[in-house]
């Protein structure tokens, strides 16, 4: 949305020649920009939130509504830039063939990822925060990378939002695994989940609290396991993609397939458009 301001002083347009060199950057000057394009984002909507209410109250707003047009250009030009880098690199093309990721978050993986130092999609799980064994203790540094986890978030909440499209896959994914896990609730399967909980957490909320006693998980969380369940098995697919690209030869089993008598590998294939 834009606000009527007299004779806005409005940024450039990128240019061709700097879009085109965009593919050139380097994966620490991608990050940046992904994490400023985020930032620039919620800027944005606070400042647009702003010049709302302000108008609602009659207030002066223009300034307010000046700059939230500045911060709209900004996150339309950072956009440009990841679109041109993503669009460029092969993984990134990869990305973009699934519906509900587009050129930022494919910029985003392609940036923080490094198929060299991830010899099973393993490692991208516990960098990304997505491996429920791995701990935070207190006095030690983060065991994962804060703005990959945020990426991986918003995959599973583009997921979530794509899910009732017939040919989001991964939205799918993420249906059924819900179901699953409700059903798996309603038959007390998280009872000991439940019980572990109340010892490690001190939880005041009086109802989530008797959810808890009563051998089950609120609604919240059990929707989160669903989310981290397509997240990952998108992550799955990516790392296989880009191994065999890298390797040339396909990649170790998942630990689940290898070790835990997981018979059942979904293709990858699944996923593309």
């Amino acid at each position: 949305m834009t606000f009527d301001v007299a004779e806005p002083l409005m940024l450039g347009q990128l240019s061709r020649d700097l879009r085109n060199a965009t593919a050139t950057l380097g994966r620490d000057e991608v990050r940046f920009l992904v994490d400023t394009y985020y930032a620039v984002q919620e800027f944005r909507k606070a400042g647009y939130n702003q010049a709302r209410a302000l108008t609602a109250s009659e207030e002066p707003h223009a300034t307010v509504a000046f700059f939230a047009d500045q911060f709209d250009v900004i996150e339309s030009q950072l956009k440009a830039a990841l679109d041109a880098y993503s669009a460029s690199d092969p993984m990134g093309q990869w990305a973009r063939g699934v519906l509900g990721i587009g050129p930022v978050i494919a910029a985003g993986l392609s940036a923080h990822i490094d198929i060299e130092r991830a010899p099973t999609v393993g490692h991208i799980w516990r960098f990304a925060g997505l491996d429920p064994t791995v701990k935070w203790e207190k006095g030690q540094k983060r065991p994962w990378n804060a703005s990959l986890k945020v990426l991986c978030w918003k995959i599973g909440d583009s997921f979530v939002k794509n899910s009732n499209r017939e040919n989001c896959f991964y939205g799918k994914v993420y249906r059924e695994r819900k179901q699953y896990e409700l059903d798996r609730d309603a038959r007390g399967g998280n009872a000991e989940a439940a019980a572990t909980t109340l010892k490690e957490r001190n939880i005041r909320d009086k109802e989530t609290r008797a959810i808890y006693e009563s051998g089950h998980l609120p609604l919240g969380r059990l929707d989160l396991r669903a989310r981290r369940y397509a997240t990952k098995l998108f992550l799955a697919h990516w790392h296989e993609a880009a191994y065999v690209r890298h390797h040339g030869t396909e990649p170790p089993l998942p630990y689940p397939i290898a070790h835990l008598g997981h018979t059942h590998k979904i293709d990858a294939a699944s996923g593309r458009l």
